[in-house]
């Protein structure tokens, strides 16, 4: 009788130990983890929509080539973002922000010129730096393991982006 008891005590003790674990693995939706994950969901919105202008408007084929890579790695990194905002029931803005916004409108307004180029290759840098930032936070401060994860998983894709431009000058890699 005692050994029985003392089996339900350690499966329901189980059981208690991995509800805990279900629910810190999402960030909380009014969490700074959750801010995370809206920002950064927002800086890929941003970099995708970039991406998909500088394939379409830039003059050079590194340029292009830079877009193509910035849609194919921020449709990722978002991907994985949108699954983890599910998770924890965090709602993500539809848009980018509105300085994203007026920073692509400012680029595209020099669409098909060798101005273009440089326009967007400088608000890419701009824009990775402001990312990384934002990554290093979550990486040193964050409280959610699977978004701090996903945050150290995207760092170095956005470094290898950052390098990409740096300068306002294209390097594909």
């Amino acid at each position: 009788m005692r050994a029985r008891v003392l089996t339900i005590a350690v499966f329901t003790a189980s059981l208690a130990c991995s509800g805990v674990a279900a629910v810190a693995a999402a960030p909380a939706p009014d969490s700074p983890d959750a801010r995370f994950v809206q920002m950064a969901h927002q800086s890929n919105a941003a970099e995708i929509a970039a991406g998909q202008d500088a394939q379409k408007n830039a003059t050079t084929t590194c340029v292009k080539q830079a877009g193509a890579t910035l849609v194919k790695d921020h449709t990722k990194l978002d991907a994985e973002l949108a699954a983890l905002a599910k998770k924890g029931d965090v709602s993500l803005p539809g848009t980018p922000t509105r300085e994203q916004q007026t920073v692509l409108a400012e680029v595209r307004s020099k669409a098909g010129s060798p101005e273009y180029d440089k326009a967007g290759l400088m608000a890419q840098e701009a824009g990775h730096t402001k990312t990384l930032t934002l990554i290093d936070q979550q990486i040193n401060q964050g409280k959610d393991a699977d978004t701090t994860a996903a945050a150290k998983k995207a760092r170095p894709v956005v470094a290898m982006h950052l390098e990409m431009v740096r300068g306002g000058t294209c390097h594909t890699m």
